[in-house]
């Protein structure tokens, strides 16, 4: 939908502005995995869950949010699943580590 996404120099963004959010956040993935930025599991499940409330008010009550709305907790959302990819490979991580030693 148009309403529902970003334009670039007159050409409408391939994803909705949510998606949009999601692919930028989708980017902090090298920052989780050396460790630049580390989150522990309860800062990760809160940054992704914006996203589905948004999503949820929207399907099931008569409130349509914003682009800003969408892309905002896009990039929380991305970020946060960023972060959970990080942590649930560190954990596969150490425990390969334990079964060898």
């Amino acid at each position: 939908m148009a309403s529902r996404s970003f334009f670039w120099k007159g050409k409408q963004f391939p994803v909705c502005s949510r998606c949009t959010g999601i692919h930028i956040g989708y980017l902090s993935f090298p920052l989780f995995t050396f460790d630049l930025i580390t989150l522990n599991l309860y800062w990760t499940i809160f940054l992704i869950l914006p996203t589905y409330l948004d999503g949820l008010i929207q399907a099931y009550f008569d409130l349509e949010s914003n682009n800003i709305r969408r892309v905002i907790t896009g990039l929380m959302a991305g970020t946060g699943m960023m972060s959970l990819v990080a942590i649930i490979g560190k954990f596969i991580g150490n425990q390969i580590l334990i079964l060898i030693n």
